[in-house]
């Protein structure tokens, strides 16, 4: 029997040739150890940085991209608010020519902004909404056997960059009329300045270039008529801005806008 306290024989024990081995191969066990943990760090970091550059370059493509959406919605955005100023402004001068036809002369002035100008022929500049009102209510009001119709035609629209004022081209075709007494054409061009005022596009500048006045019953191959007079007892703010003479005459009203295809 042995007893677990008996003393182990000395040619049992390890001797220190074999405790050095042991310890060596404890050593290179764990170098292999170490050595295999180093690989699989490097072998993950290997696979770690594709990815990670993958990913960046996808971040930053993704980025441009929405970058790109984000421009084009701003553009659109802009076309879509262009176009809904096209109209207001549009509606505007169209509701002045109907206005004018039935000689609804504060529904008229009601359309110019509070420091708007009107010019009309040869009969000077009147400056501010009050003053333009006035002159309105200097000319005849709508009754039986009485025409005065404004056509508004002819649009060339143009929109500052800001969407807050406007400039416009127009054309007008007229009919004068009183019963038995009257019958008149005329002609002409507007080159009218727009402004939004608390929001809201109205008239700051309407300037009519009279092209030609003439009888109904001669026709304009008779020639034409003087341009009308000025108004008695109400003088402009400004004297005409640009003296010309009305048909068989030839002026042309200044553009405001250049030539679409030269850019002249």
């Amino acid at each position: 029997m042995i007893s677990l306290h008996a003393p182990i024989p000395a040619d049992t024990l390890p001797s220190d040739s074999a405790e050095e081995s042991a310890r060596g191969a404890l050593k290179g066990a764990d170098v292999v150890r170490i050595n295999k943990n180093v690989l699989s760090i490097s072998l993950v970091l290997a696979l770690m940085i594709p990815v990670a550059v993958a990913l960046a370059a996808g971040s930053k493509r993704d980025s441009t991209e929405l970058n790109g959406l984000r421009t084009q919605v701003a553009q659109l955005q802009k076309q879509v608010q262009n176009s809904q100023d096209y109209i207001a402004i549009s509606n505007l001068q169209v509701a002045y020519g109907y206005y004018v036809d039935k000689c609804l002369w504060d529904q008229v002035a009601d359309l110019f902004t509070k420091d708007g100008t009107l010019e009309i022929g040869l009969r000077g500049v009147y400056a501010g909404q009050d003053h333009v009102r006035a002159y309105l209510h200097t000319l005849p009001d709508l009754k039986y056997g009485t025409l005065f119709n404004h056509m508004q035609l002819q649009p060339k629209i143009d929109i500052a960059p800001d969407g807050l004022t406007a400039k416009g081209r127009w054309r007008a075709f007229e009919q004068f009329g009183m019963l038995h007494r009257s019958a008149q054409w005329a002609e002409g061009t507007y080159e009218n300045e727009y402004a939004k005022e608390d929001g809201v596009w109205k008239i700051k500048k309407l300037h009519y270039y009279m092209t030609y006045y003439v009888d109904y019953y001669k026709g304009w191959d008779q020639g034409g008529n003087p341009a009308p007079p000025p108004i008695p007892n109400l003088p402009p703010d400004r004297p005409t801005t640009d003296a010309y003479k009305l048909y068989p005459d030839v002026f042309v009203p200044p553009f405001h806008y250049k030539n679409p295809v030269t850019g002249q």
